[in-house]
């Protein structure tokens, strides 16, 4: 593989990245994508401080979120969920067996974390003990490092609980 192509597909890695990330803007991502490969591996591959932590970790039967909402609290809407999930496709599919970045997350309700095969998880996910109910999942959507403390999902959450609703409601919906 060419120099400059390994460079395009940084940039474009560091990109999606960022789309995911749910704070940071193109822009900040656009600056970023000066980095060496070195540099963006390195900074990808390291855990978040403990410090950017902002709460105790739940435990793993806890649904607490940090903005206090409830997921019975909300009407899920399916379409706005396949909207939101389209930032999610940079990293896993809906499909049943099609692992990418992230596991498939066909039939996630109901399953239990670390349990996709042909998946490399964390230990993190795999010793969690958790069982991704839609409460769960409604919770670790806000902020993923925070319910998994360690996870390697590089994705900073969404902070809208609408928008985390809709995401569980389209990953129930038959796809």
């Amino acid at each position: 593989m060419s120099k400059s192509f390994q460079h395009i597909a940084l940039i474009t890695a560091t990109l999606l990245l960022a789309s995911c990330g749910g704070g940071g803007s193109a822009d900040k991502a656009a600056e970023g994508s000066t980095a060496t490969t070195e540099e963006t591996t390195t900074a990808a591959a390291a855990p978040a401080p403990a410090a950017a932590t902002s709460a105790a970790a739940p435990t793993a039967d806890s649904t607490d979120t940090l903005d206090g909402t409830t997921l019975a609290s909300l009407t899920p809407d399916v379409a706005h969920g396949k909207t939101i999930f389209a930032q999610c496709k940079a990293c896993h599919a809906v499909e049943a067996g099609k692992n990418m970045v992230g596991p498939s997350l066909a039939g996630i309700v109901g399953r239990a974390a670390g349990s996709v095969a042909g998946f490399s998880y964390s230990n993190a996910n795999k010793n969690s003990g958790i069982t991704w109910t839609p409460e769960k999942m409604f919770q670790y959507l806000e902020k993923p490092a925070r319910v998994v403390p360690g996870t390697k999902m590089a994705f900073a959450g969404l902070s809208k609980a609408q928008d985390r609703a809709d995401v569980i409601a389209y990953l129930k919906a038959p796809n």
